[in-house]
């Protein structure tokens, strides 16, 4: 069995990857909730929650050149911070996190699946499952590509949603607005920062990448731009064309645009939903079994998992389990609730990995892309922040 995984991947289709992991299924139900809390403002919360994530994106985009290696958090935390057993235990957390939000994510997909065909529940849920494990064991240059498909797919889905909006007759709403309310416009934009989480994932393909300390912060910061743009442009057409009480109880926002700007249907918004879906369990996937991969280097208990297959080039045995797993709890478990603690344990990771990056900046500042030392200063108090609403939120 080979030990070293194989370069396949450039700038282009690492950036898809990103924009795809991060946009996933999110945003198809988010817009409402982001308007209920900042109304017309919602657009505003959006770019600011992209400034929120970028100090600690900035920051996995430095380490990602001073420590190109799959399981990049577990790494930058361990020698950031000069604690090796920290390696196992953010990168366990960084699985599972994984794990639970691809779980949730087939969940939700498959729902949006028999939604519009009926099919059983559960068996569509594993044929979805095993078809994208199988995807994900056959190559990174197959998985990303696939994944680069799912996300063109989305993204037109969006740009369709944006088009409606834009040409819809504007409400009321939007033709006089109110004051805004930057109390809202806050709270708003602390839960919009959610639908950012997926930058990270892209370090931990830093082994499968062609010149990884050109390519890794480019795609990094390039997927965090777009998806901002992204997020602001769909915010905007849902808010221009929709009155704020129907948008903000809308469980499905996005087509509730297109119904109303277009009129008729929108089955195919929920098509596109699914492809969504699917691109989302396939990064995550594919990420938790590079973790896996990269922690089994360095823990001699899980070292079994620290294997690439010799001719796919892939970690089979890695991502076989994380696909088991994820499978498992789709199709038995509540994972709705579980995948809120998704996004704790990863600001979590962002409060290590910025103090790690602190202390590594202290010890040794030459870097081969290098960041000014508020970056990771005002992403460790970002995510702080972030994280300490997200415990009064849940209590």
């Amino acid at each position: 069995m080979a030990e070293h995984l194989k370069r396949r991947i450039g700038l282009g289709l690492l950036t898809a990857y990103g924009v795809g992991v991060m946009v996933g299924a999110g945003i198809y139900v988010l817009v409402g909730a982001i308007a209920a809390e900042a109304g017309i403002w919602a657009p505003l919360s959006f770019l600011l929650a992209g400034l929120i994530a970028a100090p600690s994106a900035l920051s996995y985009a430095e380490f990602s050149t001073r420590l190109p290696e799959a399981a990049g958090e577990a790494i930058f935390v361990a020698k950031g911070l000069g604690r090796p057993w920290l390696a196992l235990v953010v990168g366990l957390a960084v699985v599972a996190a994984g794990t639970i939000s691809a779980a949730a994510v087939l969940r939700g997909g498959t729902g949006y699946l028999v939604s519009v065909v009926e099919l059983p529940f559960a068996p569509t849920a594993i044929v979805m499952g095993l078809f994208l494990v199988g995807v994900a064991i056959a190559g990174v240059l197959e998985s990303l590509t696939v994944a680069a498909i799912f996300t063109v797919i989305e993204v037109i889905g969006l740009a369709l949603v944006i088009w409606a909006g834009a040409s819809a007759e504007p409400v009321a709403d939007w033709q006089a607005p109110a004051g805004i309310v930057w109390s809202g416009v806050a709270s708003a934009a602390v839960l919009a920062f959610f639908a950012f989480i997926g930058f990270e994932d892209i370090v931990n393909m830093a082994e499968e990448v062609r010149d990884p300390t050109h390519t890794l912060p480019r795609a990094i910061l390039l997927s965090l731009l777009i998806t901002s743009l992204l997020y602001a442009l769909v915010s905007w057409a849902a808010v221009r064309a929709v009155p704020l009480e129907r948008l903000a109880v809308s469980e499905q926002p996005l087509a509730l645009v297109w119904s109303h700007a277009r009129g008729g249907g929108a089955a195919f918004l929920s098509v596109i939903a699914v492809a969504a879906a699917m691109n989302g369990i396939l990064a995550q996937i594919v990420m938790a079994s590079r973790v896996l991969f990269g922690v089994g280097k360095r823990s001699p208990a899980l070292a079994v998992f620290h294997h690439a297959h010799p001719r796919l080039g892939t970690p089979v045995l890695a991502t076989a389990v994380i696909g088991v797993l994820v499978i498992f709890m789709a199709v038995t478990l509540p994972v709705a609730d579980l995948a809120e603690a998704t996004s704790a344990i990863l600001l979590a990771v962002f409060v290590l990995v910025n103090s790690a990056l602190i202390a590594m900046k202290r010890a040794e500042p030459e870097a081969p892309f290098r960041v000014p030392m508020v970056v990771p200063v005002l992403g460790l108090l970002g995510s702080l922040g972030a994280l300490a609403i997200s415990f009064g939120a849940v209590s």
